[in-house]
């Protein structure tokens, strides 16, 4: 039998001032209530990866994304495999709202530990890796 394909994610890595927004999950929620977490949510059938990042935006924070620079893909075992593709996400428009989440906080980058989830902590490395290198790539969004 053929393993199911993964579960496409997109991730947002908000960035100011050498910190990361991280959401406390609600409690009611099904999958790790109250973690702590990097936002993000399920890429709809058909849509392109960076359409779904402006929708979660919108949707998980209330916010409009103006620049964003893609950090890494990384597999994710939950219910079922996930593929989650992060990018930060240094400007935005509009207020953060945590809409999905109990709270948002914002860590220093060096309490990125503080994740609950491993593949989170793995793509603030990641994140921190590229941007000491120079190798992220930033786009202005419309």
């Amino acid at each position: 039998m053929e393993a199911p394909e993964p579960l496409e994610c997109v991730a947002l890595l908000l960035i100011g001032d050498r910190r990361v927004l991280a959401e406390k999950r609600k409690l009611t929620k099904r999958l790790a209530p109250g973690a702590l977490a990097i936002p993000g949510g399920h890429v709809e059938p058909g849509e392109a990866l960076e359409a779904a990042l402006t929708r979660e935006a919108r949707e998980e924070l209330s916010i409009e994304v103006r620049e964003t620079a893609f950090v890494c893909t990384l597999l994710h075992l939950a219910e079922e495999l996930r593929r989650l593709h992060y990018y930060a996400v240094r400007r935005w428009a509009g207020d953060i709202v945590p809409d999905e989440a109990e709270a948002v906080v914002w860590l220093p980058f060096h309490e990125a530990q503080r994740f609950d989830f491993d593949v989170d902590k793995t793509a603030m490395s990641e994140y921190l890796r590229l941007e000491r290198e120079g190798g992220l790539r930033w786009r202005t969004r419309a």
